[in-house]
């Protein structure tokens, strides 16, 4: 079969882009809870609970007893779109496009010995979930995006000393995504939009491994690398409502190929009493690697082929760059029960003012995060955590499918979290 590119299946894989949860691009930070309190300034330096498998595996070896921590993150977002202009016949422009969502996490760590560690982690490193109004004016754009990817996570570490701990753990991911977006091509022959509807998943590995230094006995020193992982979604996309001629509509496999990028993570901890810690750390992540995308349709009418048609051949550039994030927490042991924890981070956003698109509506963003733990039992803490973003004033400047989009999109989240640890 005649393979060609459906333009609005692009979205797919830009869908992926708009997270409003707390990192860059469509990445997840949420893998800790008591690493949110902190705002994750320490991320690959402290190694608090068996949640230091995702952090740093190399804290495997550092844990005192074997343990099992368990918890989930929730977000509520709000988006205020300002300044529209063109877009759907009779758009609107609500803003709530991100329902509350959440995001499960679990750990283990069995510890062998001093030195020798194993551990489990299940988690989520990326995912979104945006859903605007049916009519909402940028829906040529994007209407609907749902990606999720679960990753699973056994992992080694071990401690050469008291000084130098080094771990490892491969990571099998399962990724899987859902698109719904309005067409105008029907509109020409008098009807209300088409729709286009995307779905596809695709399992691979990667790996993460972190070293984690002691040079005192007050001061934890942490890095840790998260390799990239290539997916090649396999899937289908149903087209409806389309009134092209004969042709109304129909379902095509569709592939898309797509990587989610390394990153490298560097944090202290600093002990300065027996009360106060103070953490700092700074994330890399490669975000560079998307530079355009390209989505395949096999057996798509030749009618719907053509470049110059509402519906054609297309590799859509989305030219994102490597960004940072940077963060500052600290900690007050209250009591033994008590612990109370704060942090600041700043996250660049890997978008541009050129590319930017309905689906990737976010600038630079600020958080600032609070958290507690609570000492139930020896062998039972909980811990709770809560955070706010808010990043800077987008514009969003679309054209191409029928009709130019153009809007000004100013985000802001509440994230709320909640967790266990048990220890045997």
């Amino acid at each position: 079969m005649k393979k060609v590119m459906l333009k609005t299946t692009l979205s797919l894989a830009v869908a992926m882009a708009s997270s409003q949860l707390f990192a860059s691009g469509f990445a997840l930070n949420e893998q800790s809870v008591s690493g949110m309190g902190t705002g994750f300034a320490g991320r690959s330096s402290s190694a608090d609970d068996a949640s230091t498998v995702a952090g740093n595996p190399a804290g495997m070896s550092r844990l005192k007893r074997d343990q099992i921590t368990a918890g989930v993150a929730a977000i509520d977002a709000k988006t205020d779109i300002k300044k529209t202009s063109g877009g759907a016949p009779g758009g609107t422009s609500d803003g709530d496009m991100v329902p509350f969502t959440a995001v499960p996490m679990m750990f283990a760590v069995k510890k062998v010995d001093d030195k020798l560690a194993f551990g489990l982690g299940v988690y989520a490193p990326f995912g979104l979930i945006t859903d605007y109004e049916s009519g909402f004016g940028g829906r040529y754009y994007g209407k609907k995006s749902e990606v999720k990817v679960v990753t699973f996570q056994p992992t080694v570490s071990y401690a050469f000393n008291d000084y130098v701990s080094v771990g490892f753990g491969p990571t099998f991911n399962r990724i899987s995504g859902n698109l719904t977006s309005a067409t105008p091509v029907a509109a020409t022959f008098g009807r209300n939009d088409g729709k286009v509807d995307i779905k596809g998943d695709d399992t691979a590995w990667g790996y993460k491994l972190g070293i984690l230094v002691t040079p005192t006995d007050k001061t934890n020193i942490g890095i840790t690398y998260t390799s990239k992982v290539k997916y090649k979604l396999d899937g289908h996309t149903d087209i409806s409502g389309i009134g092209f001629g004969p042709f109304n509509g129909g379902r095509f496999d569709a592939s898309l190929d797509i990587t989610t990028p390394e990153s490298v993570d560097f944090s202290i901890t600093q002990k300065l009493d027996d009360q106060w810690t103070v953490y700092a750390g700074s994330t890399w992540t490669r975000w560079s690697r998307l530079k355009e995308i390209t989505v395949n349709n096999e057996g798509v009418p030749a009618q719907l082929g053509g470049s110059a048609g509402p519906i054609g051949t297309i590799s859509e550039p989305q030219n994102w760059h490597d960004t940072w994030a940077s963060a500052i927490g600290a900690s007050f042991q209250v009591n033994k029960q008590w612990v109370l924890r704060t942090g600041f981070t700043v996250d660049q956003s890997p978008t541009n003012n050129t590319d930017r698109s309905v689906r990737i509506p976010t600038g630079d963003r600020k958080i600032v995060s609070f958290g507690a733990g609570f000492n139930a039992t020896e062998d039972l803490t909980i811990d709770a955590a809560l955070s706010y973003l808010w990043e800077e004033k987008v514009d969003v400047n679309r054209t191409g499918k029928g009709t130019p989009y153009n809007a000004e999109y100013k985000n802001s989240a509440w994230g709320y979290a909640l967790g266990a640890t048990y220890k045997f």
